[in-house]
Order: structure tokens, then sequence, then C-alpha cells
């Protein structure tokens, strides 16, 4: 098993930033793509940012792209999103996940093995 707490959500107002933050434990970091989600209420989950073991290669939604920036630290066993010019229509509690990486077939699909509680982000307007 591997366990994921989330930390860093808040409230902050439209064009502001946050750092969310994901530490694992109890499986081996490195060999596990990392993945970030979100849910808005009475939304269906979504797609945020992903990034393989390596740090090699990241991907992102077409809504965040060029706002929000993934990225790891295997020596800390702990995943990051920075978000910037935050708009409302990003409000929603959003979730790390974790695949082992070699079976990873679609980075963006919700079929992660391991998921953390989520953490509340809202942006006010």
């Amino acid at each position: 098993q591997m366990q994921l707490v989330e930390s860093g959500g808040g409230l902050v107002q439209a064009g502001g930033s946050l750092r969310l933050s994901c530490a694992a434990s109890g499986r081996t970091f490195r060999n596990y793509a990392m993945g970030w989600f979100r849910q808005a209420p009475g939304k269906e989950r979504e797609f945020v940012a992903a990034i393989t073991w390596s740090y090699e290669n990241t991907y992102y939604a077409d809504s965040v792209k060029g706002r929000f920036t993934i990225s790891r630290d295997n020596a800390k066993n702990t995943v990051y999103l920075r978000m910037s010019s935050l708009k409302p229509e990003d409000t929603a509690v959003y979730s790390c996940a974790a695949r082992y990486d070699a079976r990873v077939k679609d980075y963006a699909a919700p079929t992660y093995d391991y998921w953390g509680q989520g953490t509340q982000v809202t942006v006010s307007s």
C-alpha cells in the first residue's frame, strides 16, 4: 500500500498562487508515476497534471497548461503542484494519485492505484 497525504490548499483570490504538496509513504516512490486530479461540486473528477517517475515527462490538461507546474522530489517522496494565475473555475478538491510507472498507459486517465484524501482549493473572484 502507498499512503498519500495532500497539503497546501486554501482560499485565494483570482490571479493568486498556491502550491500543493503530496507526501507519499509505504512504497518506493521513485517507481511511481504521480498525477493530480480535481473534482468540483456536481462535476466529474478531471485530470490536471502528471509526471513520470524519472521527471522526464510531464502532462497537463489544456485548461491549466501554462499556469500550473507539476514537479517531484524523489528524495523527499513528494510531488508538488504549483498553481498560478488561479481562476474561480479552478475551485475544486485536488487529489494526488500514484501508479507504478511501468503500468501506466494513459497518464490522464483516472486509473491510478493509490489516491490521497484531497485538499480543498477555493478561488474567489
